[in-house]
């Protein structure tokens, strides 16, 4: 029985010490990552992982360890910011796959990036047809940015000489069925005002579980009771 008492707190002090290097390395480490921070993830959870179960480390030498790691990913981060050139070598360095057109065969081989992965990458870009592609990058987090040719680009309201309309950040002003009365004060907003909006509507605030104020101005609500007989469900 101790022994599961003791799995159960070193998990725990595991998972909340992976929650502070998380947090002290920043958001950088959770999104789409660099070799560098795929080392220090991988690295991190291999430790917190034998935190976990292996009884026979010490929960101090795997606090030293995480404190460790955690401090010589920071040096490597700054280390990246101050020179380009062991930014290159520490976080990698992007690869173009397609210039002008051409498909650089060369530099896929040299990256070990295959032409079903590169098919995979431009389709996940709304692109079924490689001839619409002027240049694909591999860059060092693994994703491929594209810049289609000029005419299979879209047409933006810049190009139609049409004039923009003003956008805002979109305020979200109930969640799971919450009242965010904060984000109401800090736009100058009012309880009243919202049940008003949700009366001409025939709802009430306990309908709403989700309301937010669009990028221009819009209300936006989604009720729980949506009148869908039969959603659709794929799994």
């Amino acid at each position: 029985m101790q022994a599961y008492i003791d799995i159960l707190f070193r998990t725990i002090f595991a998972i909340l010490l992976l929650l502070l290097a998380a947090k002290v390395l920043g958001k950088q480490t959770i999104s789409n990552m660099t070799f560098h921070d795929f080392v220090t993830g991988i690295t991190l959870g291999s430790i917190t992982a034998n935190l976990a179960f292996n009884d026979k480390l010490q929960w101090s030498h795997v606090a030293l360890s995480l404190i460790v790691i955690t401090i010589t990913s920071i040096l490597l981060s700054v280390i990246a910011l101050k020179s380009r050139k062991m930014r290159s070598w520490i976080s990698g360095s992007p690869t173009t796959l397609i210039e002008g057109g051409k498909i650089l065969e060369e530099n896929m081989r040299r990256v070990r990036y295959t032409m079903d992965s590169l098919d995979q990458a431009l389709r996940g870009k709304g692109i079924f047809n490689i001839e619409e592609v002027n240049y694909a990058v591999l860059e060092d987090n693994g994703t491929v940015s594209v810049l289609k040719k000029d005419e299979y680009q879209y047409v933006t309201k810049k190009d139609m000489k049409l004039r923009p309309n003003a956008q805002a950040f979109p305020v979200e002003l109930i969640m799971d069925g919450v009242l965010i009365e904060k984000n109401l004060e800090n736009n100058g907003l009012t309880k009243k005002w919202l049940e008003n909006e949700l009366r001409r509507r025939g709802k009430r605030i306990s309908d709403v579980f989700y309301a937010v104020k669009g990028t221009q101005q819009q209300l936006v609500f989604d009720f729980y009771k949506d009148g869908i007989q039969k959603p659709i469900d794929k799994e």
